[in-house]
């Protein structure tokens, strides 16, 4: 492995990183909306169409991460659970 392969994979993996910690807070801000769309009751639509594309989207991103090779996987993935720790705090805060 030569020193450029090893820079471009850390970029790599660090870009993936940053990738999956973005999709995570736009997963978790579209989460939140859900759950309060189907607690005000006003339909079903909505909130279904909302879970859908959140399903999907995040099984497209994680696809694509796979594609690129185990360890940008693995970062978006380490990503997403950063993410989730920020919303589960700024959740608690607000709650």
């Amino acid at each position: 492995m030569t020193h450029e392969t090893l820079i471009s994979i850390s970029s790599l993996t660090m870009t993936m990183a940053l990738i999956g910690f973005a999709f995570g807070l736009v997963y978790f801000a579209a989460l939140r909306r859900t759950v309060t769309l189907f607690a005000a009751g006003r339909g079903w639509f909505v909130p279904v169409a909302l879970t859908l594309s959140r399903i999907g989207v995040a099984i497209l991103v994680l696809v694509l991460a796979a594609k690129l090779g185990g360890a940008s996987l693995l970062a978006t993935f380490i990503g997403f659970l950063l993410a989730r720790t920020v919303a589960l705090r700024a959740g608690r805060s607000a709650g």
